[in-house]
């Protein structure tokens, strides 16, 4: 669901920021579901991550993946990136994390084809290598100084800047994996209440997804380690966005947010000019100190949206971020949670009406308590727990109502049977893996990258 923008003019003023994202509004029959994921790949002999560079490294993968029809993307002489003619495109994450992001599709079914063909595609040419990959919230095994970077300028740049805004950036970066969907709105009020149903929501995909116990080789006390390396990652630009729940929020609100976010970069003829913790805001009048005399193109203000991190993201779409990465059911599961809440009115009117009355304190608390506890945590004389079952239900419900059938004619709401299956247990996908490690596993991770790995 990636924009291409090629207006090479300085922006006016900040009513065309405004315009930019109003402009992403689309009529529901114009709707799509754009679904990404990451996984950590790793040498089979020895669990080591993979390099970019060498005979097995992430960069001969890439090379290797072309067989596939996909076209090279470029930076200076490394493959980058892959993409093809549907909007499709595979990229690198700064520890190596190898990421789909997918097409923009109409159906969850598209969605778990797509899934499908790509782990199959990297599952050949991975074979080959030596390499296996695998989904996991957070790296189980290995140190972030033995995580390698790839060699992507604008890495560079964010490595250098993370560790002046919170303890665990640099973890983000190299040691983090997700899965994530990208989802339309139809105009402004439609944004608001989408936005607002994610953020106060996100906290329940973040329990039923959890799947980060480990760091280091041990447990981490966190059921969702990815969940908590968020809170102390960088104040400006993540986060929960409680001004998105006061009255009158809509794409001006935001863009004010986004403008008060620090830079990390600029790009200029092919390189990335280091402007970190310099302000869009000095930029719009000429003033960065980085490129004095310069005004920003709309293609700034696109890069400039790709460095904030909120939980739920605003783009020309919308993006559910709060999901640990998984196996394959759950990487159709995550899409089809937030279509089935989203995408259906009378779902998404349940969905606004559950969240309504909660306070900023109440949604701050479940951010923070749920990495840790997961299900179990305590929320209004219940647990997340029952509150997920509620949530799957309209889920579930919307899915039934949107009524796409498969060639089996079978609708999308089997899909969040995986999800059901969570919830109803109570015990999510990290507390199983705490409970094999403690057992079976001898008190060793390494058993996951053969028992979990794609």
């Amino acid at each position: 669901m990636a924009v291409t923008e090629a207006a090479a003019e300085p922006i006016a003023d900040v009513q065309a920021l405004v315009d930019y994202l109003a402009a992403g509004a689309k009529p529901p029959a114009d709707w799509r579901i754009g679904t990404e994921h990451e996984k950590f790949i790793f040498h089979t002999q020895d669990l080591t991550p993979a390099r970019y560079e060498g005979p097995q490294g992430i960069g001969e993968l890439l090379r290797r993946m072309l067989r596939f029809g996909w076209q090279p993307v470029y930076e200076g002489e490394n493959i980058i990136a892959l993409q093809d003619a549907t909007g499709c495109s595979v990229t690198l994450e700064p520890g190596g994390q190898f990421e789909l992001s997918g097409a923009p599709l109409s159906t969850i079914h598209q969605t778990c084809d797509e899934v499908h063909r790509h782990l199959a595609q990297v599952r050949e040419v991975a074979g080959e290598l030596g390499l296996g990959m695998i989904g996991l919230g957070f790296h189980p095994k290995w140190r972030r100084e033995d995580i390698p970077w790839m060699p992507k300028g604008r890495y560079k740049i964010m490595r250098g800047y993370m560790p002046t805004r919170g303890s665990m950036g640099l973890d983000m970066m190299t040691r983090t994996c997700t899965v994530q969907v990208n989802l339309d709105f139809a105009d402004e009020a439609d944004m608001v209440t989408k936005l607002r149903v994610g953020l106060a929501l996100q906290p329940v995909a973040t329990a039923l997804f959890a799947n980060s116990p480990f760091v280091e080789g041990r447990p981490s006390g966190q059921l969702s380690f990815r969940s908590h390396v968020w809170t102390d990652t960088d104040p400006d630009r993540s986060g929960t966005l409680p001004f998105v729940f006061e009255p009158g929020f809509g794409f001006e609100r935001y863009v004010d947010y986004v403008l008060d976010v620090p830079m990390y970069f600029v790009r200029r003829d092919g390189r990335y000019v280091d402007v970190a913790g310099q302000s869009f805001r000095d930029f719009l009048a000429g003033r960065l100190p980085g490129l004095p005399g310069e005004r920003p193109t709309m293609s700034d203000w696109v890069d400039h949206l790709t460095t904030v991190f909120p939980e739920v993201r605003l783009k020309r779409f919308l993006e559910m971020r709060g999901a640990d990465a998984g196996p394959w059911r759950r990487l159709c599961a995550l899409p089809a949670l937030w279509v089935g809440l989203i995408y259906d009115d009378q779902s998404l009117s349940d969905a606004a009406d559950l969240v309504a009355d909660w306070t900023a304190d109440e949604r701050d608390y479940l951010r923070t308590a749920v990495p840790r506890t997961g299900l179990a945590t305590p929320w209004r004389g219940r647990t997340v727990g029952a509150l997920a079952l509620d949530v799957l239900a309209i889920a579930r419900r919307g899915l039934e109502r949107r009524g796409r059938l498969d060639t089996l004619g079978n609708d999308e709401s089997h899909f969040v049977a995986a999800l059901s299956d969570i919830a109803e247990s109570g015990f999510t996908p990290a507390e199983r893996k705490l409970a094999r490690y403690e057992d079976e596993w001898g008190r060793s991770v390494d058993p996951i990258f053969t028992h979990y790995a794609y």
